[in-house]
């Protein structure tokens, strides 16, 4: 059974950083996306950033571009997204998401969250001002 288990979340002031990890388990292939995703109150979720299990160029929001860094060890079957520079606006949960797809389509971000179908629970960050 596939399974996804972010941990990582705090608060922290602005100008600070945090690491988010994402432990992906279940799949045998690699032909996986695994993407994070943040969700704000009051709004829709939307995606920050994505890398393909089978390697090739990470897909970022251009709102974190810059900023964060998504990666993985694929030893620990653990995928990491490193937040520096965070802002009041980089508040909210933030979940990671997986699904099989190619890699082309994962590096290009042509997906809406929906596309992904497993999901974790999701870890809250806030950022202070």
């Amino acid at each position: 059974q596939v399974q996804l288990v972010e941990s990582g979340g705090g608060s922290v002031q602005a100008g600070g950083s945090l690491t988010l990890s994402c432990s992906v388990s279940g799949y045998r292939v690699t032909s996986v996306c695994v993407g994070w995703f943040r969700q704000a109150p009051g709004k829709e979720r939307e995606a920050v950033a994505d890398i393909y299990r089978g390697g090739g160029s990470p897909y970022y929001a251009n709102s974190v571009k810059g900023r964060f860094t998504i990666s993985q060890d694929n030893a620990k079957s653990t995928v990491y997204l490193q937040m520096n520079s965070l802002k009041v606006e980089d508040t909210g949960t933030y979940y990671c998401a997986a699904q099989q797809m190619n890699r082309a389509d994962c590096s290009s971000g042509s997906w809406s969250p929906p596309d992904f179908r497993v999901w974790g629970q999701g870890t809250q960050v806030t950022v202070s001002s």
